[in-house]
């Protein structure tokens, strides 16, 4: 199966639907009344519709086991068809659609198996996904943004050529696949002089986002927070909450991290964890929802 380990737990809703088409309208008034001899069709077929969404992981070999926390399937009686209507609902880290899918299937199939004594003209049609919520694309940002990106490598190791730097280009490879793209990148030392003056410039130049990476931890020489708390006009607690969140539950030493969010006037300022795997999980847990704010900034107000 696809790894999914990376993507953030969101509630994920969709809706398919199927059509079965009868060949009389004997057979539709059948169901209406319950007199096919096999049974109340309607139920019969609901029930196996709820089976098949909890079991789409054993039909479906690249489909992961889901924790699905609803399902309704509802009816439309037509002229000379039912139509088929399966919603789903889960909070996990990939979409429900298949299920939907299968569900809806699973549903038409009980139906044609039912019918089929009584009705040879029986089809099943238009299997197919309605719509879908949930996820990164639905959080993210659909226009395109035109941000003013810096990085900076904090790293007393890196900037004197003793070791590669790793976590920046993450970062840089990250933001680039969002369609923006770093105007600057900086490779400083550990110093707090020399990190709010790089800021401080970075800010004074307008940019609308600067990520650093390095000196969050508890060592000696882990200043980052020092440097950049003092500089910050709001900080975002939900930001830096999330980025520990989501690393804890992929390394117990994820909240040994201090990583600080917050706008120094229009610019965001991130402090990440100089590490790869931390940089680019702090990264996974809040983009592209993040960018949300720059819509806010611009005065976005969610519609009211």
């Amino acid at each position: 199966m696809v790894d999914i380990t990376h993507k953030i737990i969101t509630q994920r809703t969709a809706t398919a639907q199927a059509i079965v088409k009868v060949g009389s309208p004997a057979t539709m008034q059948a169901i209406l009344n319950k007199t096919v001899p096999k049974g109340d069709v309607l139920e019969v077929s609901r029930t196996a519709g709820l089976f098949a969404v909890k079991n789409t992981s054993n039909s479906i070999p690249d489909c992961h086991p889901m924790p699905i926390e609803f399902t309704g399937i509802e009816y439309e009686m037509l002229e000379d068809s039912v139509l088929i209507k399966v919603t789903v609902k889960a909070i996990y880290r990939t979409g429900v659609e298949v299920e939907a899918m299968h569900g809806a299937s699973i549903v038409a199939l009980t139906m044609y198996d039912m019918l089929k004594p009584i009705d040879k003209q029986v089809e099943i049609s238009t299997i197919k996904l309605l719509h879908k919520k949930g996820g990164k694309s639905d959080y993210g940002v659909k226009e395109n943004l035109d941000l003013s990106v810096a990085v900076i490598v904090c790293s007393d190791s890196v900037s004197s050529g003793k070791k590669e730097d790793r976590a920046g280009k993450v970062i840089s490879d990250k933001i680039k696949n969002l369609g923006l793209s770093v105007s600057s990148y900086s490779v400083i030392p550990d110093e707090v002089l020399d990190i709010q003056e790089t800021v401080n410039k970075l800010c004074l130049a307008n940019k609308d986002l600067v990520i650093i990476t390095g000196g969050t931890g508890l060592s000696n020489r882990d200043v980052t927070p020092e440097a950049i708390i003092p500089m910050l006009d709001r900080r975002i607690p939900g930001i830096e909450e999330a980025i520990r969140s989501y690393g804890q539950d992929r390394t117990p030493y994820a909240m040994l991290s201090r990583s600080v969010v917050g706008f120094k006037g229009n610019t965001l300022i991130m402090a990440l964890p100089g590490s790869t795997a931390g940089a680019s999980e702090s990264m996974d847990a809040v983009f592209p929802s993040i960018l949300h704010l720059f819509k806010i900034l611009n005065g976005f107000n969610h519609g009211k």
